[in-house]
């Protein structure tokens, strides 16, 4: 297991990736529960769906050593500079139904003032080197939903491949949402397009 002591913080050109606070939880809330962020996650939820979110974080935190991290635009004068644009990094696969159970998954989600800038492939990248580096993760997966377009092409622009054999249905939805696409990227994968 990683070290889960200290609080995390690792930092891009532009963004902050750290650890969550209790007071983050409002302004993501805010930014986040909206029908164009929540289209492809089951639409806008209550209350009681972050509070479950805000547990299953801090305790895949304190079992792993990591969890998706806030994402914060740095205060350097930049589009949104200094704000909270959501969050990007690393969990263990744990969906009911999920065919890479316990295993490396990344994930983000961003607020929709934040797209089309390239802050989720700046954030996903970092969170993909932290894998195999500070982790030490064998294989990353990631899984979205073939009407989500905008995640599998990003996705496939940092270098995961199509891993049909891990598609699953999620048996908390229905329709589209329920037919779960996934791609991998392996460590080996990862090291032959370091520079």
């Amino acid at each position: 297991m990683a070290e889960a002591t200290a609080d995390f913080r690792h930092e891009t050109a532009r963004l902050v990736l750290r650890d969550w606070r209790p007071e983050d939880w409002p302004a993501f809330i805010a930014h986040t529960n909206t029908p164009a962020v929540m289209r492809w996650l089951g639409g806008v939820q209550d209350a009681d769906h972050f509070r479950l979110m805000a547990d299953r974080f801090a305790e895949c935190r304190a079992a792993h050593g990591h969890c998706f991290w806030v994402v914060e635009r740095r205060a350097d004068g930049g589009s949104l500079g200094g704000e909270m644009l959501g969050f990007c990094g690393l969990k263990r696969g744990n969906a009911p139904d999920c065919s890479f159970m316990g295993q490396f998954e990344i994930g983000w989600r961003l607020r929709q003032d934040a797209w089309g800038q390239g802050y989720a492939a700046e954030a996903a990248r970092a969170s993909l080197d932290l894998g195999f580096t500070r982790f030490a993760a064998p294989v990353i997966h990631a899984i979205t939903v073939a009407g989500n377009r905008s995640s599998w092409t990003l996705m496939e622009r940092l270098g995961l491949r199509r891993a049909p054999a891990l598609d699953f249905r999620d048996s908390r939805f229905t329709g589209e949402l329920n037919e779960v696409i996934a791609y991998s990227l392996t460590r080996a994968e990862w090291e032959s397009r370091l520079p």
